[in-house]
């Protein structure tokens, strides 16, 4: 997609920045009666992939993903009001790709690292045996980016 405000546009440098420091971001999927669905989820980027966890249910977002592998993720940074202007200052990121669920239990605990490593480095030892006791117990999601943008308001 053509961002408009070309003058807001990031560069990847800084659009990656902010998926590597904002600590959540909304996974939109698409349900079979063609209803948006947003969701907020913990992620880590890794190499032009977007890693979340969650639980091994068939809740809304899983079916979604298992009917339609197109989503959108959405993460907002550095966000100050300015109610004096009637603004906001915000950086924001926002990615088109292909959704699936790992089976794969070497890239399953690769996404598992990576969440923790970005979301509890100072945990690494104890998520590691977490890791190890209970892969098979949950969903690691796999979000292959086609399309990144960021756009920013200094």
């Amino acid at each position: 997609m053509e961002m408009l405000r070309k003058d807001r546009m990031l560069n990847q440098g800084e659009t990656i920045d902010i998926l590597n420091r904002s600590e959540y971001g909304i996974l939109s999927t698409v349900g079979k009666d063609n209803a948006p669905y947003g969701v907020p989820l913990n992620f880590a980027y890794v190499e032009g992939v977007i890693y979340f966890h969650c639980a091994r249910a068939n809740g809304y977002k899983i079916i979604n993903i298992i009917n339609n592998s197109n989503v959108c993720f959405t993460v907002v940074d550095d966000v100050c009001l300015q109610p004096e202007i009637l603004s906001t200052k915000y950086k924001s990121a926002i990615l088109f790709g292909k959704i699936s669920i790992v089976e794969d239990i070497e890239e399953k605990k690769k996404g598992l690292e990576a969440l923790i490593k970005k979301l509890s480095p100072e945990y690494m030892e104890v998520g590691m045996k977490c890791i190890d006791k209970n892969t098979d117990k949950t969903y690691i999601l796999k979000m292959e980016v086609a399309e990144m943008t960021g756009k920013g308001k200094k």
